[in-house]
């Protein structure tokens, strides 16, 4: 018989816009400030700048769902879309304004860069506090503590303030702490993005083991092959709302068919707001040959993937990448950024807005519908700004591939390349008379 370890009935969770009470004195004093001077709130992070106080916005409404003993769940969903409010109230960060929680076991969360660590602490000593706040005795810690620093790369650093740490350090030492110290519900947000590929990878295995050991884990992500990886089961909200909730292959399906509807081939930011973050994305257009948008991009003619964004600083190592996905399981077919041919620009680049394109060329995307993700950020470990939901079809309304004898249906690509055909010369026998 399997456990019921989490247990979600009818929570819902609601906000008052516009109304001061981040949680912290120093976020409401912020807020007061700028009200007080007529400026736009600065945590105000739902809705649009000038958003009627006392206005209510439900993040989650009547969701329900059990997870039992080792499964591992991922949520989806785009950006607003609920998943981080629920992992809070399941983290007991967040109270739920109506509905029930049960968790049975303890609890390990890694929501944000830095979940759980004191600034003027040093790496060695926030790995204790957080063993204690786990409920760990030191004899418990010490057993862990090796294998913790080797897993999270910062040997020569682990007795250095964590507030001297880049994000990708914090990122290493907060996952290495909250999945070593045994927990028995292990819940990880959308952090993992901030390291690089290699930390990646070792997280996903590291959560593939905490898995096989029996423990549960919850994993919110928006790398669809990630989710379909780590996770057998999948939940997909949406504005608050669970849409789906089954097997993780069929769910993300569902998350990018929905994204293809909703979404369209171009994104642009509300006009209204200016993101709090020293680079960000204004536009996304997807452009045919003519720098049109369309309904379907045509398998023989090019295609413009174009990104608008802007610099509020000069600031050097800025990187604008993206991603091509398939809308049928979430894979990654194209994976680029806008340094790797030109390193210069890696070199300082001054405050203002710029325009990043990529073609496709012709022939290389086989029919069908894909998402495009974009990203921009400082490094490998500085995530400024993340884009999804704009999506594209590539279609053949003239037949061609079909003139030529072969339908590439089960293809991902649909390259040309040439052969080479000649006739095999004829084998002499010498001994033939």
């Amino acid at each position: 018989m399997t456990k019921t370890v989490i247990s979600v009935e009818s929570v819902s969770k609601r906000y008052q816009l516009g109304v001061i009470n981040h949680g912290t004195l120093r976020r409401d004093l912020q807020s007061w400030w700028a009200r007080k001077r007529g400026l736009p709130d600065p945590n105000l992070e739902i809705g649009k700048a000038g958003v009627k106080a006392g206005t209510t916005f439900n993040a989650l409404e009547n969701v329900t769902f059990d997870v039992q003993a080792g499964e591992t769940v991922g949520f989806i969903g785009r950006n607003g879309a609920g998943k981080s409010t629920l992992l809070k109230i399941l983290s007991r960060v967040a109270a739920p304004n109506a509905g029930s929680v049960r968790i049975r076991g303890r609890v390990s969360s890694l929501l944000e860069v830095g979940t759980g660590f004191h600034a003027e602490l040093t790496g060695r000593e926030n790995v204790y506090l957080n063993g204690a706040i786990l409920g760990m005795t030191k004899a418990e810690i010490n057993r862990k503590f090796d294998e913790i620093i080797d897993f999270a790369e910062i040997d020569d650093f682990i007795d250095t303030p964590v507030k001297r740490y880049s994000s990708g350090m914090y990122v290493r030492l907060a996952f290495a702490v909250a999945a070593h110290l045994e927990p028995e519900i292990l819940i990880v947000d959308e952090v993992l993005a901030v390291g690089d590929h290699a930390f990646q990878k070792k997280c996903l295995g590291k959560m593939r083991d905490v898995r096989s050991e029996g423990r549960t884990v919850l994993f919110v992500s928006h790398n669809m092959t990630a989710v379909n990886n780590l996770c057998a089961r999948s939940i997909f909200l949406e504005k608050g709302k669970i849409i789906a909730d089954g097997p993780s292959s069929d769910i993300t399906r569902v998350y990018l068919r929905s994204a293809s509807v909703d979404g369209g081939s171009s994104w642009h930011l509300d006009a209204s707001t200016t993101p709090d973050k020293p680079a960000y994305i204004k536009d996304v257009f997807i452009l045919d040959p003519n720098l049109e948008t369309r309904e379907g991009y045509e398998l023989t003619q090019d295609i413009i993937l174009r990104v608008r964004y802007r610099l509020r600083e000069p600031m050097r190592g800025v990187t604008v990448g993206l991603q091509v996905l398939s809308e049928d399981n979430g894979e990654t077919f194209i994976s680029l950024s806008d340094t790797e041919l030109e390193m210069s620009r890696l070199e300082e680049r001054a405050a203002g807005t710029y325009l990043a394109d990529i073609r496709i060329p012709a022939r290389l995307l086989n029919t069908g519908l894909y998402a495009l993700r974009v990203g921009i950020s400082r490094g490998r470990h500085d995530i400024y700004d993340v884009v999804d939901g704009v999506t594209f079809r590539v279609v053949d309304s003239v037949g061609i591939v079909m003139f030529l004898g072969f339908e590439r249906k089960g293809s991902l690509l649909s390259l040309q390349l040439p052969w080479t055909v000649q006739a095999e010369p004829e084998l002499v026998n010498t001994d033939r008379k």
